[in-house]
Formats: C-alpha cells, structure tokens, sequence
C-alpha cells in the first residue's frame, strides 16, 4: 500500500508531493517532489501507482465543495477545534477563485479509481483520497500549543520554524505507530546552516515537508480509522481528516 501527500497550489505556484510505502510493518519514504503544473502531477501519480495498485492520497486542498457561498461544516468545525492553535483554515466555496481547480483536481482523482474515504475500514487495501490539512494534524500529532509558523514572517523566523518542523518528524514520527523510516538522508535542511536560505528555498522545502505530512496523516487514517482520527465535516458537504490525541498519546 502505497501513501500520497499533496500539498496542492490553489491557483499557481508549485505543488509538493511525497510518496510513502507500507512494507514490513513499516511506512519508508520513497520521494519528495514537487511540480508547478498540475498535468504533470497526475503523470507522476500514474507513474508512481500502477492502476491495480492500493494507495491513499491526501490532498491538502478542499477537493469537495458544494456551497456557493460561506463555509462549508469542515471549514467551521476546523476553526471551532483549532483556532485557539492558530490552525483555522481558509473559507471554501464555489465563488472562490481556487474552487475550480482543486474540485478539478479531487475529480481527475476520482477518474482515476482514488474513491473519497470519509470513512475506511482500517488497513483495507484500496485506491482512496482524503482530504487533510497539515496545520491541525501537526498540532496534535505534536502535542504543539500553537502552529509551526513557517509561512510568513522573515525568512530568518521562518527558517527557524521550518528546522523544528523537520525536527518534530524525526523525534516522532519515526516512533509512532505506523512508523516511519527515513531510509535516506534529508538534504532539504542543515540544521547547521549559518547562512540563511532564500524566500525561494524556504518555500520549495516547505511544500515538500507540508506534502510528507499529508503522506503520514494518509497513512495514519489507514492505518487506525476512526479509532484515532478525527473526521470533521462529511462526504457530501467536503471534510478534512485530522489525527486525534488518544489519552494525550498517539
């Protein structure tokens, strides 16, 4: 079983993906990409996933949308849960300028036998898409008191979020269940680095640690379910899976 992270652009700029593999009882991570057009992603997932293959994408993107207006359920109960994190998440609807593109994108998805996974029977081999949000995940797969702010702010600070973020990978999820193994030596972050990175740099290796927490969170909900995630909104109206503290561990 194979395991998909988008970080979708929601109108221009580059996508980061990330591919994760479920063999020995173990997640291994296999890529970390990123593309500027959306064609070309959909060329490396059919690339990457043979059409009888198993595999769960996640998609930091809202790809179901049916409001014309406001916010959809996900979008409220996202704000209700995580705001106090700092973790809300942008209003979608269909008179959004994105909505077109990442509806598109869930479609083209679809097409491709990647079915909307609202709810799963746990470690069921299949060909899902979930959508997810990498802000909210990390609070609570962290244990963090407030989101890492990586985005904005000068480079310095953000360079500075962006190595404990790469730091809280490491320390955790190479001891959660699924596990994680690192088989291969990141080269995204010197955690030594005196000189500080570009705008440029900082944001190539933010979509691509973004896209990898969207792999973990894919496999996360595969492996667990309901047990430990939850499910905010629904399959109708577009939701967002999040892992869930059980007894403030995971």
């Amino acid at each position: 079983m194979k395991f998909i992270g988008i970080d979708l652009a929601w109108s221009s700029g580059y996508t980061g993906v990330c591919a994760l593999i479920w063999q020995n009882n173990q997640l291994e991570l296999l890529e970390l990409n990123h593309f500027q057009k959306v064609h070309d992603i959909l060329i490396w997932i059919d690339d990457f996933i043979a059409p009888t293959e198993g595999a769960l994408i996640a998609v930091d993107a809202p790809t179901l949308i049916t409001n014309h207006t406001g916010m959809r359920l996900a979008d409220k109960l996202t704000h209700q849960y995580f705001r106090r994190y700092h973790a809300g998440c942008y209003p979608a609807n269909l008179s959004r300028p994105f909505a077109r593109q990442t509806v598109a994108f869930g479609s083209s998805l679809e097409q491709r036998g990647f079915l909307h996974a609202p709810t799963i029977t746990p470690q069921q081999v299949g060909r899902f898409q979930i959508e997810v949000f990498p802000h909210p995940a990390m609070v609570n797969l962290f244990q963090l008191e407030r989101i890492l702010k990586y985005k904005k702010g000068p480079l310095k600070q953000r360079q500075s979020e962006l190595i404990k973020l790469y730091n809280y990978i490491v320390k955790n999820l190479t001891h959660y269940q699924p596990k994680l193994v690192l088989n291969f030596t990141f080269e995204l972050i010197d955690t030594s680095l005196k000189q500080p990175l570009t705008g440029k740099q900082l944001k190539a290796i933010e979509d691509q640690l973004d896209s990898l927490i969207c792999a973990y969170v894919a496999a996360y909900w595969w492996y667990w379910g309901p047990e430990r995630n939850l499910i905010l909104g629904d399959g109708d109206s577009g939701y967002i899976v999040i892992p869930a503290l059980i007894s403030g561990t995971l």
